[in-house]
């Protein structure tokens, strides 16, 4: 680093500290900050003081921060509306925007405003894509920490090497990939053949299988190999259960299966209503006794948030539900309305309702066309509209009665004026014939 950089960042640190008293340890970015953007590792949140958004992440934010501290990431912000040339240079357009910046790599994070997930993401980019383990207690020290990973075991070298650092590259903002010698995974782990690649989750190990060896050349070998990985851990990458929100919904959609999502009613401090809890207990108890059966073309998940499964349904769903979505398509499926509610679905219902889907025999709602889209934006534009006037009426009332009066008034002036103008042109038109 130049002395001119190390200045700036001598004044970046201290402008930061005194921005927040102290009591942050986050840093209050600047313009300047163009100037040493690529010396460290830096995690920046673009935000505008009036977005609500931002402002719920700001404490947040602060405990990022303080969890970041001992590592060599700094973490700062930047108003975007003071310094305009940060949002044009790195292109944001939205707001909050997170990002990670390590020399001159560029990493968007795309999941929960979560103070975990947050931190994830930023420990995973930091490294390398894929990290080695060299102790053999390095593996149960892992599973303790992290509930879902992949690891390659074998020689750095070779086709499916090759393949899975590729892979890790392009997915390492999503997941953990790590690399380990035969020798020091032996006792840890239970493999057959070397190299091997496997995933682990739900506190078990699972296996890629490589796709059979053809009469091919190296080249169509390893692009057979590179597909049939990307494909399995684009898919693996989920638990098998898992909550779904509006921050990771996208990414679940791209494992490229069919999301079966039980709906469920979730408050402000995460409490669920017991006969819902013993809903989702249900739907999950039948995708672990039939994980073999579904695994390879379900996502199973919960959410909490009923809006987010209404926006997909276009309508108003009864609680508690279920809703199959076909990431593909955006086609979804509904059990039959008699079916609805935890009286009526069952285990074997749930299961003759799946299979349905697989064998393409069950309804289909949605999916992608012109008119679908513009009656999915009618139904999001009335829910919100509905949500306001629920929240706070009187405002909801100004904010759509000033434009609505101002609009009245223009179209009776000039409604009122082509009358007045016909009134008088009618008595001048009376007057010339009198005379």
């Amino acid at each position: 680093m130049s002395p001119t950089q190390f200045s700036l960042l001598a004044v970046l640190l201290l402008a930061g500290c005194m921005a927040q008293g102290g009591a942050s340890r986050v840093l209050e970015l600047s313009d300047r900050f163009l100037d040493i953007r690529k010396d460290g590792q830096w995690l920046v949140k673009f935000y505008a003081p009036w977005c609500a958004h931002c402002k719920r992440l700001e404490p947040i934010w602060n405990h990022v921060a303080q969890s970041l501290h001992n590592t060599n990431i700094r973490v700062g912000k930047v108003d975007c509306t003071r310094f305009t040339a940060m949002a044009t240079e790195f292109k944001v357009s939205g707001f909050p925007t997170i990002m990670f910046m390590k020399g001159s790599e560029l990493f968007t994070f795309r999941g929960d405003r979560t103070k975990q997930d947050i931190v994830d993401f930023a420990l995973r980019v930091s490294g390398p894509p894929v990290q080695r383990i060299t102790r053999p207690e390095s593996i149960s020290n892992l599973r303790k920490a992290i509930s879902l990973f992949f690891v390659y075991i074998g020689p750095y070298e070779g086709i499916l090497w090759e393949a899975y650092l590729s892979i890790a590259e392009a997915f390492q903002p999503n997941a953990y990939f790590y690399g380990v010698a035969a020798e020091t995974a032996r006792d840890h782990i239970d493999f057959n053949r070397v190299p091997a690649v496997l995933v682990y989750k739900d506190n078990m190990h699972i296996f890629f299988e490589e796709p059979p060896a053809k009469d091919e050349s190296p080249e169509e070998r390893l692009q057979a190999v590179n597909e049939s990985l990307t494909h399995w851990i684009n898919a693996e990458r989920f638990h098998t259960f898992l909550k779904v929100t509006r921050g990771n919904i996208h990414q679940t959609l791209a494992s490229n299966k069919n999301l079966v999502l039980a709906v469920v009613e979730e408050n402000k401090l995460e409490d669920i209503p017991a006969h819902m809890i013993d809903f989702r207990d249900m739907i999950e108890s039948v995708i672990r006794e039939n994980k073999d059966k579904y695994h390879r073309h379900f996502q199973f998940g919960w959410t909490g948030s009923p809006e987010l499964a209404n926006s997909v349904a276009m309508s108003v769903l009864p609680l508690p539900s279920l809703i199959v979505i076909n990431s593909t398509t955006n086609h979804h499926h509904l059990p039959a309305e008699h079916l609805l509610g935890p009286a009526g679905l069952a285990p074997e219902t749930i299961i003759h309702f799946l299979d349905t889907i697989l064998d393409e025999s069950a309804p289909v709602y949605g999916g992608n066309s012109f008119f679908v889209r513009l009656y999915r934006a009618y139904f999001e534009g009335k829910t919100a509209l509905a949500d306001m006037w629920m929240g706070n009426p009187v405002l909801t009332s100004v904010l759509f009665g000033l434009p609505l009066g101002f609009l009245s008034l223009i179209c009776y002036s000039i409604c009122c004026a082509d009358i007045m103008d016909a009134e008088e042109e009618e008595e001048e038109q009376d007057h010339e014939k009198k005379e």
